[in-house]
């Protein structure tokens, strides 16, 4: 019943099994397996994939005065049908639909709702007036309400701090991997996280004018604007059709056959040209699919070969999106590393900020064991103040205080170098000493640079980055991996726009990212390409292209192989309107009859069907990852043989 029901409700289910049944009835009939059939069963195949063929030509030419492969097909379907060549005519049919099959599966979307996006819609607020704080519907937020946010709460709508500090986890609007520290004066948006402290906003933007909704607007205009794929077939049709049609009537006027005239009409019929782009995408699809690379749609391979420009976000793309301790400068020389870890560690131990998380990371991969504080208290904005074992320790460049580290040429010059080298700077300070400090920051992937360089070499020759990061962090990251373009402090109507104005210029941009706040540069651009494993759900969704992990060597595989593809359709095309002309020269001396037209056909079409499948063979060996693996792995070898030898 399951299937009944499918079969009823769903077109796409119902054609595949109409033409699986084509398909059997063509095998009936060749071999003649039911003589007792008062019909040749052909006819099967011809009423259920033929008919529809010929209605959609006639509608296509009388309706919208177009000509498409569809009419060509029809006319020789129609010509095999008036000499009587019952297989001739289903066999063309039959493989005209399981082409069209074929090139619907791969050209569907398989975009989603934006249902994720608009989930990070905060539903609620908690309304703040002179008679209490009362909880209320986010939609029902008016501009210029007073609203009350605590810790680890949404903020409902776009609005100003009016009361309170505290820091913003943004990072869904602008990709930021550090909470920004927030006052009063500052802006704050709608879905952003509040981190540390309770504070009171005034509401600015409510509604479709808040930065969520913008957003989500973005995606939706960009997803629209898309031009749909247009079948190669039907792009040759308005050449095709007047071709077959005078070389038929040339050949019956010079021999006088109707037969030669319908074979040469059944030899034309795009049938291999049909199936040479869906075939060579379905294969790369699947390639692909081995990879850990999801490729949604066919239009995406065709695309993703013509690309020049590739645009990159910062967070959690050419960085891992998660921060580390990158150096430590002690300025006590009887201080020892180990006990300056120990004592910064235990100073962040109740900490809930990514910046104390990260040092109590480091500290356990050290091997030392923090100690519970005496005394902890986040100043939300400003740092970390702490007693450990009887010695106040304070942690941050603002709870020091800028004075006591300018009065220090030596530190002040430190300070002021690594933070333009786009690190978080964390002065510590020991009973009101500084004793050192600790640099943090989101750490570039091992293979960010090597893969930029790959992309170079397959001739990616505009590489842009843009984050939502400050200018010091943004050109330490680009320039470090040789991006050409570096654009910082862009938020996601920023992206989008940085990208519709490279493809205005000219460019074919594909679009990398991995946050929500990439939504709508993703589909802005002629391909959005998304990390999948560190990915969010909306990010996924409005991509063409996911890679499954986090691993972005793969994009140089992912170009070549769409190229490739690209290459492998053309190849096809071509040997399909060789293989043409060669049976339309051999029917015009009646070597071939249209059932041996037919014949040639289907051999056209398993060769193309071959050559596509040989996509899945292809391999790449310059994965970045696999190279910098391979490097590591001959250093080892050198070093054993060394230790061998000694």
């Amino acid at each position: 019943m399951k299937v009944v029901d499918k079969f009823r409700k769903e077109k796409e289910f119902c054609t595949l099994c109409l033409t699986i049944i084509s398909g059997i009835f063509l095998f009936i009939s060749f071999f003649k397996l039911i003589p007792q059939l008062p019909f040749d069963a052909a006819w099967i195949a011809i009423i259920i994939s033929g008919i529809p063929i010929i209605f959609g030509a006639i509608k296509g030419l009388l309706a919208e005065l177009d000509v498409t492969a569809d009419l060509l097909v029809a006319i020789a379907l129609i010509a095999a049908l008036v000499i009587e060549q019952y297989f001739a005519a289903g066999e063309v049919a039959f493989i005209m639909q399981l082409g069209s099959i074929l090139e619907d599966f791969t050209a569907k979307k398989s975009h989603k709702s934006l249902q994720s996006l608009i989930n990070l819609t905060p539903q609620k607020a908690c309304l703040h007036t002179s008679d209490g704080d009362m909880e209320i519907l986010a939609s029902e937020v008016k501009k210029g309400d007073i609203l009350l946010i605590r810790p680890g709460e949404s903020i409902p709508v776009d609005g100003r701090i009016i009361k309170g500090t505290t820091s913003i986890d943004q990072s869904i609007m602008t990709g930021e991997s550090i909470p920004v520290d927030k006052t009063i004066g500052d802006e704050v948006y709608q879905g952003t996280i509040n981190e540390h402290g309770v504070i009171k906003i005034e509401a600015s933007n409510v509604g479709d004018d808040s930065s969520l909704k913008k957003m989500i607007n973005l995606v939706k205009k960009a997803e629209e604007n898309k031009a749909p794929i247009v079948r190669i077939a039907d792009k040759w049709a308005r050449i095709l059709v007047p071709v077959a049609l005078g070389c038929s009537i040339l050949i019956l006027i010079i021999t006088r056959d109707i037969h030669r005239a319908v074979t040469a009409l059944v030899v034309f019929c795009p049938c291999s040209l049909i199936l040479a782009t869906p075939t060579a995408i379905m294969a790369a699809i699947g390639n692909a699919t081995k990879k850990g690379i999801l490729i949604k749609s066919g239009s995406a391979v065709e695309t993703a070969a013509k690309l020049d420009t590739i645009v990159m976000d910062k967070t959690g793309t050419l960085t891992y999106g998660k921060l580390r301790v990158e150096n430590i400068v002690i300025f006590h020389d009887n201080i020892h590393k180990e006990d300056f870890i120990k004592l910064v560690a235990s100073a962040e131990k109740f900490s809930e900020h990514p910046l104390g998380r990260a040092i109590l990371k480091y500290s356990h991969q050290q091997g030392i064991t923090a100690k519970d504080p005496d005394l902890f208290k986040m100043q939300a904005g400003k740092g970390v103040r702490a007693t450990v074992e009887g010695h106040e320790i304070l942690i941050g460049i603002k709870i020091i205080g800028q004075e006591l580290i300018d009065s220090s040429p030596e530190i002040s010059e430190l300070v002021e170098e690594t933070q333009k080298s786009g690190k978080t700077v964390l002065p510590v300070a020991l009973d009101g000493t500084i004793i050192g400090i600790v640099s943090i920051a989101d750490a570039l992937r091992r293979e960010a640079k090597l893969t930029i360089s790959e992309l170079k070499k397959v001739g990616i020759s505009h590489l842009v980055m843009l984050t939502g990061d400050n200018e010091a962090v943004a050109n330490s990251i680009g320039q470090s991996v040789n991006m050409t373009d570096i654009f910082a402090s862009q938020l996601p109507e920023d992206k989008a726009d940085s990208i519709k104005k490279l493809m205005d210029e000219g460019h074919s941009v594909g679009m990398l990212g991995d946050g929500v706040n990439d939504a709508p540069a993703l589909a802005t651009a002629s391909v959005g390409i998304v990390m999948g494993a560190i990915g969010s759900d909306v990010a996924i969704e409005t991509a063409d292209i996911a890679l499954m992990s986090d691993d972005i060597g793969k994009l140089p595989f992912l170009i070549k192989l769409c190229r490739k593809t690209k290459n492998r359709i053309l190849f096809n095309i071509t040997i399909s309107m060789f293989i043409n002309f060669c049976a339309i020269i051999l029917a015009g001396f009646g070597i071939l009859n249209p059932i041996t037209a037919a014949l040639v056909h289907n051999c056209g079409s398993v060769f193309v069907v071959v050559n596509s499948a040989l996509l899945l063979t292809y391999k790449d060996e310059a994965n970045p990852k696999y190279i910098i693996g391979r490097e590591k792995s001959k250093i080892q070898k050198e070093k054993t043989q060394s230790v061998n030898i000694k």
